[in-house]
């Protein structure tokens, strides 16, 4: 390709480019307005009139390109590379959007309408009777299918984990878990504003069992006897300031709860099927939440966010 043409191409594929980056993003929000305003049936009239306009201005801009596009050399030859340029064009705009609908990152606003031109820059490229601009092609081309197919959703995979991670971070003094007992597993945990729930269950699923262990927050007020004393129901607090309560069942078995306060917070544990030196075990094997321990979690779904 002699320098006059090389330069005629850049020029020829900057206008296709410069044309569509203008037209398509246009002609969305047309149709959009369009189909806020009457409906389906205005979209579709939109699109009617719309489309045909578009082919003609793309065709408009492929005149200067008749020296080096055979296909532009007549009027009925631009015209047929006009649609062609526009449905290749258009297949790439909506894989666009749908990458970005996964939230693939394109961007600011203005990126993003500068990009809309790119696919129709692209197919023009592969009209042009030159190798080395037909590679070019194929190089953004594949260029985009990695990021949009690959680099770009792990990316956003990332960014929502990151996100999601934060969220659960969001109230880190009441994020404390205890080692499950002999024999039991973590089960469920909760997340909320003002405390952090966790269920320990037996290991062997046909074993019935339950621990709860419960965090709260500082500012919640502090749990006392006289909140507990009911009929078959004994309380007290020793030296330390830990809470013991026991409720009698009739047909004899019994739940216990200690409870104490940790950094700040007050922790509950309380069981029917531990008995109370294995609850003060675990009240003393309290420690923050590690990343580790969240990953963990995260990965197996027992961590969940209440409101």
């Amino acid at each position: 390709m002699t320098s006059g043409r090389g330069t005629l191409t850049v020029l020829h594929l900057l206008l296709v480019w410069a044309t569509m980056a203008a037209v398509v993003p246009t002609l969305g929000v047309g149709l959009l307005m369009a189909g806020w305003g009457g409906g389906m049936g205005a979209a579709a009239s939109a699109l009617v009139f719309g489309v045909p306009l578009t082919v003609l201005l793309l065709a408009t801009a492929g005149l200067p390109a008749r020296t080096v596009v055979p296909m532009c050399d007549s009027a009925r030859g631009r015209l047929g590379w006009a649609v062609l340029v526009f449905v290749l064009g258009t297949l790439g705009v909506l894989a666009g959007v749908a990458a970005y609908g996964g939230d693939v990152d394109l961007g600011s606003a203005g990126t993003r309408i500068a990009l809309t031109g790119v696919p129709y820059a692209v197919a023009a490229a592969f009209l042009v009777p030159d190798r080395w601009v037909r590679l070019g092609a194929v190089a953004v081309l594949v260029l985009g299918v990695v990021y949009g197919g690959f680099v770009g959703p792990a990316q956003a995979e990332r960014r929502r984990h990151a996100a999601e991670v934060a969220r659960y971070r969001e109230h880190r003094e009441l994020l404390y878990l205890g080692d499950a007992p002999a024999g039991m597993r973590l089960s469920r945990a909760v997340v909320e504003p003002a405390a952090f729930g966790v269920e320990y269950r037996p290991a062997d699923p046909n074993v019935s069992g339950y621990v709860g262990l419960t965090v709260r927050s500082p500012l919640t007020p502090s749990a006392s006897c006289a909140q507990r004393v009911t009929d078959g129901v004994t309380c007290s607090v020793d030296a330390h300031g830990e809470m013991r309560v026991i409720r009698e069942f009739p047909g004899g078995g019994r739940d216990i709860s200690l409870v104490r306060r940790h950094h700040g917070a007050e922790v509950e544990v309380s069981s029917q099927f531990l008995d109370e030196p294995g609850l003060r075990r675990l009240l003393d094997t309290l420690h923050p939440l590690s990343d580790k321990e969240l990953e963990r979690m995260m990965r197996e779904k027992t961590i969940t966010q209440g409101y």
